[in-house]
């Protein structure tokens, strides 16, 4: 049900009075910005703290009157390291962390609009919905959408090994998210029928978790997965990581022993273990050197097998996917440690034999890759290992199991720094939302004016994203086995045979398990 408040908007008394929507729990007061109605902060859990620590999400607290929903909730507890940037946890201060924000076109329940649902990347330890990168305006008006986007718990609250809590509460907090949207998007002038769900990274993992879970099965219609990384917990695994970062605090891996500690003191468990990682490759093997303690857990019950394993027995059949990933992943996190071109050939063999797969994999991959020097063979088996082949091995497990699957790469090189990033990790981002100076676009189009090829490509991509959410179709044909084709984003994109066949065949047939613990 949608009313409108006769109190006008912060613009002047002239514009349109600001917009109040119904929800389950209450009523809420937007804001009109740019032909949009705009809505912030709204709870769709209570917050996760007190007896509910370490929980899974519970029901919002009903409340009374029009509650103001035109600032974003506080972003959870996390550790910023060497992501953070300016802006990218604007918010205030509380423990209302599990919040949703809306842009929709107009809030008449008879529009009943695609509805698209942002999930956050941040490797499971960091990320908020507020952050300025992530501002879906663009995506709202230019598809005539409804987009909304949410906050989860990470790090500590959201993906450690606790005894007595459930495992994966972040999966848990998006699965109740999505339920909200389920039960009240109809109100903001979206369909609940027609809801898509996409993410990026940590939040292209979620999609993929999302896919396989039984507890997430009808609520969402589509899924869009960008850049998946390969990296699941085995539950052994993550209860001897739970027992580390327990450690750091002096304290043991329990509900009682943690939920004395402040959350946001907590963060500085996974900052100090973050820290350390690269000394326990002999115990956590491939996941010591990705240096996030956090990842989804095959637990057995919340999760049950991968997303591979689940989708590959049909369990997202009925679900339509868009997966796909950028060529040169892994560049941004050789960047961001400051050894592009730095790298040696012992550095590069070692990371061949920790990630290529099979015994020979460190020579199969200098034999596909004969002229690249040590620094691209670092990044290539790195990239493939962590981004590339997960996403590519996605689209065929889905369609293994009966379902379908639309595949693209990312080509065009990030403008900053003269290209030297490459398509790196997290250029789709800026790129789709259309925010180029903020966040992480302020350091791949270095503060500059985007080309009239990047806004041309920034369009395009907002195009298919939105016209996949509509129709399942998002303008090129379905991956299969026969012609493997894919849409190649680039300043002219096209669409041709999947570019990366040298790494497809390294990694064919090769199935990404849960991590173990050596």
């Amino acid at each position: 049900m949608t009313s409108t408040e006769s109190r006008p908007s912060a613009g002047g008394p002239s514009e349109q009075p600001a917009p109040v929507v119904r929800t389950t729990a209450g009523a809420v007061r937007g804001r009109r910005e740019a032909g949009l109605a705009v809505f912030r902060g709204i709870p769709f859990a209570a917050p996760p703290v007190g007896e509910a620590r370490f929980m899974a999400p519970r029901p919002a607290p009903a409340w009374d009157g029009i509650r103001d929903a035109c600032a974003f909730g506080p972003p959870p507890p996390q550790d910023l390291g060497n992501l953070g940037g300016p802006g990218l946890l604007g918010g205030p201060d509380g423990d209302e962390w599990l919040t949703v924000n809306v842009w929709t076109p107009e809030t008449d329940p008879a529009a009943r609009r695609p509805v698209m649902v942002w999930i956050y990347g941040g490797a499971y330890k960091l990320g908020h919905s507020g952050s300025p990168g992530y501002d879906a305006r663009h995506i709202a008006a230019d598809g005539e959408v409804v987009v909304v986007s949410l906050n989860y718990r990470v790090g500590m609250e959201g993906f450690a090994f606790i005894e007595g809590a459930p495992a994966n509460r972040g999966l848990l907090d998006q699965v109740a998210a999505l339920e909200w949207v389920r039960d009240n998007i109809e109100s903001f002038g979206g369909d609940p029928g027609q809801v898509t769900v996409f993410g990026e990274s940590a939040g292209a993992g979620s999609v993929a978790s999302l896919l396989s879970m039984p507890r997430a099965a009808g609520l969402f219609r589509r899924a869009i997965a960008q850049s998946v990384p390969g990296t699941f917990f085995s539950d052994a695994l993550a209860r001897d990581i739970g027992l580390a970062l327990a450690a750091e605090v002096g304290l043991r891996p329990t509900v009682a022993d943690l939920s004395t500690i402040d959350p946001h003191r907590l963060t500085s468990a996974g900052e100090t273990l973050s820290a350390k990682m690269l000394q326990r490759v002999d115990r956590w093997g491939q996941a010591a050197p990705t240096v996030t303690p956090f990842s989804p857990v095959v637990d057995g019950e919340v999760l049950a097998t991968t997303p591979w394993q689940a989708l590959r027995s049909g369990s997202a059949r009925d679900v339509d996917l868009l997966v796909g990933h950028n060529r040169d992943e892994y560049r941004l996190f050789v960047a961001m440690a400051g050894q592009l071109g730095q790298i040696t050939d012992e550095r590069a063999a070692s990371a061949l034999r920790l990630f290529a797969p099979g015994p020979d994999g460190e020579q199969a991959y200098r034999a596909a890759f004969p002229d690249a020097s040590p620094s691209e063979l670092y990044e290539r088996v790195q990239t493939d290992w962590l981004f590339n082949m997960p996403s590519l091995h996605l689209a065929e497990a889905q369609r293994a199991g009966g379902g379908s699957a639309h595949v693209y790469e990312l080509t065009f090189p990030a403008p900053g720094n003269g290209g030297a990033l490459g398509a790196c990790h997290g250029l789709d981002i800026p790129l789709l939302f259309g925010t180029y100076g903020a966040d992480l676009g302020l350091l791949l189009f270095a503060g500059a004016e985007p080309s009239a090829e990047a806004l041309s490509l920034s369009s395009s991509f907002r195009s298919s994203w939105t016209s996949f959410a509509r129709t399942g179709d998002p303008g090129w044909p379905a991956y299969d086995d026969a012609e493997r084709l894919v849409r190649v984003l680039d300043a002219e994109p096209v669409v041709t045979a999947y570019p990366e066949e040298r790494s497809r065949r390294l990694w064919e047939g090769h199935e990404f398990l849960p991590l173990p613990l050596l």
